[in-house]
């Protein structure tokens, strides 16, 4: 009698942690995909700042907070992971003098802005693309640019929102077109 209890125990205990396990790794995946998301959100706001820094003249953007390089990175349990884990580099670093490696790097040529390669793009083109040519197209001729899909549609719809470009509405297939080319088109009005 003592065997069977015993052996219901231990296949319960078995069941138990295969189920917990299961859970584990669905957990871990939830948050590696939230992760990726708030990277893809980190490069957008980036652009954002760097946007607002060029076109209003701001003389000095308000400050990014910062990881610093030798905090440890929390994984799941609130845990340091000392192993492995990835190297953090903060967004901004301050140069000397107290101003940012950005505001000290003004003088230096930047590489152009992500909605500025996409209007040339779309100037090349006098019909509308959809945003998946459009980032296949940048990736071509940008190898080292790599933009997310959704940043690319993100920056776009940005653009819409300046005018500078057109979106086109057919059924579920949203293309753009640069202003000037697509004024006689059937252009969805912005909100």
């Amino acid at each position: 009698m003592a065997h069977q209890s015993t052996s219901r125990l231990r296949a319960r205990l078995v069941d138990q942690a295969a189920s917990d396990l299961e859970e584990n790794r669905r957990r871990q995946l939830e948050l590696a995909k939230k992760i990726e998301l708030l990277k893809q959100e980190e490069v957008l706001l980036l652009n954002i700042l760097d946007l607002a820094e060029r076109y209003e003249g701001l003389s000095d953007p308000p400050p990014l907070p910062e990881q610093a390089q030798n905090e440890p990175v929390l994984h799941g349990t609130g845990t340091p992971r000392t192993s492995a884990a990835p190297q953090v580099t903060p967004v901004r670093d301050t140069a000397p003098g107290g101003r940012t490696a950005r505001a000290a790097a003004k003088g230096k040529s930047r590489p152009p802005l992500l909605g500025d390669l996409l209007v040339a793009l779309l100037g090349n083109h006098r019909e509308p693309r959809p945003a998946k040519e459009l980032r296949d197209e940048l990736l071509e001729m940008h190898p080292d640019r790599n933009p997310t899909p959704q940043v690319v549609r993100n920056t776009l719809e940005s653009l819409v929102a300046k005018g500078q470009i057109l979106r086109h509405k057919q059924q579920r297939s949203v293309t753009y077109t640069i202003a000037e080319y697509g004024r006689g088109a059937d252009v969805t009005p912005t909100p």
